[in-house]
């Protein structure tokens, strides 16, 4: 018995030191101790997470009835962000589990439709559209922006054609 006590302690050393050589070279590599710049995403991520949980509080504020839920908030907000994405194969999967929740399915259309009359939104501006499915969530009857107002008029005064 007393060399299977000191095989498994030999074991337990050689394993410590492998992980011990492998930390090392691996602090090495990554420059040694935390850098400011590593801790500030960590500080964003609560800020971000803070600002949904205000966003979340803020429609179950305005909104009467469960549109104001934080869950039919949270998977409606994704819902309509997958649908302008047109992501719809995932879109629906949520709204399978939204209706579940017995969210109102009928906030869901007014949302999106809003959103689509807000107008085009830049790809690459996420926080644009999230902004715009939050607004549209508290408000489904905003108004069209001039820019988007504008646009129908144009293309309806031009014949619906463009220059080449």
């Amino acid at each position: 018995m007393p060399i299977m006590k000191l095989l498994r302690l030999l074991c337990a050393a050689v394993c410590a030191a492998a992980l011990a050589l492998a930390g090392g070279a691996a602090n090495a590599q990554s420059g040694g101790a935390n850098k400011p710049a590593e801790q500030k995403p960590a500080a964003e991520a609560v800020k971000e997470g803070q600002k949904k949980i205000d966003e979340i509080a803020e429609a179950a504020r305005v909104l009467q009835g469960p549109a104001g839920n934080p869950e039919c908030v949270w998977l409606g907000r994704r819902v309509v962000t997958l649908l302008w994405r047109d992501d719809l194969d995932t879109a629906f999967r949520h709204l399978d589990i939204y209706d579940r929740f017995g969210c109102p399915s009928a906030h869901i259309q007014a949302t999106f439709r809003c959103v689509v009359r807000q107008g085009n939104i830049d790809p690459k501006a996420a926080d644009t559209l999230n902004g715009r499915v939050q607004a549209c969530w508290l408000d489904p009857a905003l108004p069209p922006t001039a820019a988007a107002a504008a646009a129908p008029a144009t293309t309806a005064a031009s014949g619906g054609t463009a220059n080449r």
